[in-house]
């Protein structure tokens, strides 16, 4: 057997590499360099799998991959890259990549993908459709969406239907959108349809268009989606929505490859590739005789399940990120940035609405944050407020106040997280420490009462033991005025 070609920058990777292939009783040799690969090459010299990293000094890994292939297209190539996002998972697949491999990864699975490699031989059709824009979809750490770039690096080059499923708000247009992008279809129009927005009367008409007269208020004909998407992609978002007998046509499209208008009588040929989404489980709706089983069968050709972003927190600060810079470029303000104990909260956040909640978020903070730098307390009250958040502490406060997560006797002993807080203080040198932290209790104080006497500040000067008029002074002083209903 030849040996596996290695090439890696990082002594250490290398090092890593070597020593498993050579204990697994694969041979195998390393290389710094693109420059020393084509050495090798040059002196006749071949692998029996060539292993190399993408960013490196000099001529990146894909490159390398692209001259090698076309050297020896037989040999099956495996990218390893620690910058795993959508752009460089299809550009390793469209130049002949076998697999990719994400740092940091289990050393057994390296062997088992090198194994496999070894063993069969890399075919992955035609070079796919360069992009004809910049792709939206952020690089991920997360295993997850890793193997989600993987399958489309593979289904890119492909014309079967696709069915993406996962919560709202999980990103599956975008996904749509990037599988349209990355396929040949890429020079055609990709149409987007959410089945659950238009009105039942109208969707037929929608989907399919009509002629002129086919129902009232069919002044002139019109073409329906399947028509506008010809040669293209059409997406069928929330298809679990959709009406019985609007499932019944589409079945017909799929299973003919033709279609009819509304109140037509010739038949046009339906030239497009479906990518339908959903949020609904579809086996407990066909189970429950709401969605055609055979329709259903026809669509779950490859299955893509998006994970909720509570299933990928590794991603929540590259994402949090990328939606400030975003939406800074948007309103033409200064970028915003978390700190640590913000970017926590945010990380911890369970996120009901995914990723779209999170760019939301991101919006809010943009435009509601004092300053550049945004703390805990910038942050909007459902998420720095909400059950299970990580503790924190509140401007001018320090650690006197606990979060429910912390549990009951850490809520009980407040006093102690007092005595270390004015500790913090006093090491720091700050001045004033009694006024700020007699203005920070009085003002927590006031705020719970409020909040247990539904902002009514009769009941809630009762329940502190203090006059109405007193209460109203302190809220004045405090600035807790333009917060509170009269």
């Amino acid at each position: 057997m030849k040996p596996v070609w290695v090439i890696d920058d990082e002594e250490s990777m290398r090092w890593v590499l070597e020593r498993a292939l050579s204990r697994a009783g694969i041979p195998v040799r390393t290389f710094s360099s693109s420059v020393e690969v084509y050495a090798a090459l040059d002196a006749g010299e071949s692998p029996s799998v060539l292993l190399t990293d993408v960013r490196m000094p000099g001529q990146d890994g894909i490159s390398l991959m692209a001259n090698f292939k076309s050297r020896y297209p037989q040999i099956p190539a495996i990218i390893m890259t620690a910058f795993t996002d959508l752009d460089s998972t299809v550009a390793a697949f469209q130049q002949g990549a076998f697999d990719y491999l994400a740092k940091p990864f289990d050393i057994n699975v390296a062997l088992q993908t090198i194994r496999r490699a070894a063993s069969e031989q890399a075919a992955f059709g035609q070079p796919l459709a360069q992009s004809a824009s910049h792709d939206t979809l952020t690089p991920s750490s997360s295993p997850a969406m890793q193997d989600i770039f993987r399958a489309m690096g593979r289904l890119a080059s492909s014309l079967v239907t696709v069915l993406i499923t996962g919560e709202s708000g999980t990103g599956k247009e975008l996904i749509a959108r990037a599988l349209h992008r990355h396929s040949r279809r890429a020079a055609g129009p990709f149409i987007a349809v959410n089945t659950a927005a238009i009105p039942r009367d109208l969707l037929e008409a929608e989907l399919f268009g009509h002629e002129r007269g086919a129902f009232t208020g069919a002044i002139q004909s019109r073409k329906g989606r399947f028509e506008e998407a010809n040669g293209g992609t059409l997406f069928l978002d929330e298809i679990g929505d959709m009406p019985a007998d609007l499932q019944t046509r589409l079945l017909r499209v799929l299973a003919e490859g033709s279609f009819y208008k509304v109140g037509g009588t010739q038949s046009l040929e339906a030239d497009v590739r479906i990518v339908a989404a959903t949020h609904q489980p579809l086996e407990q709706r066909v189970a429950e005789g709401a969605f055609r089983e055979d329709l259903f069968h026809r669509l779950n050709v490859i299955r893509l399940r998006l994970p909720a972003l509570r299933e990928r927190r590794e991603d929540i600060a590259a994402l949090a990120r990328h939606f400030l810079l975003v939406s800074a470029q948007d309103l033409g303000v200064p970028l915003r940035s978390l700190d640590t104990q913000a970017m926590r909260v945010l990380e911890h956040f369970d996120y009901p609405g995914n990723i779209r909640q999170l760019e939301n978020i991101c919006q809010w903070i943009t435009v509601m944050s004092p300053g550049q730098r945004v703390e805990v307390g910038d942050l909007p009250p459902e998420v720095r407020d909400a059950p299970g958040a990580v503790p924190h502490t509140e401007p001018g406060l320090g650690s006197l106040r606990a979060e429910p997560a912390l549990g009951q006797g850490a809520l009980n002993d407040w006093q102690s997280l007092l005595r270390q807080d004015v500790q913090q203080r006093l090491v720091r040198q700050e001045p004033i420490v009694m006024a700020t932290l007699l203005q920070a209790f009085e003002r927590s104080v006031i705020v719970a009462a409020l909040s247990v006497s539904h902002q009514r500040r009769g009941d809630a000067a009762k329940r502190l033991g203090i006059g109405r008029n007193t209460l109203t002074r302190k809220c004045r002083e405090l600035g807790l005025d333009e917060d509170i209903e009269l």
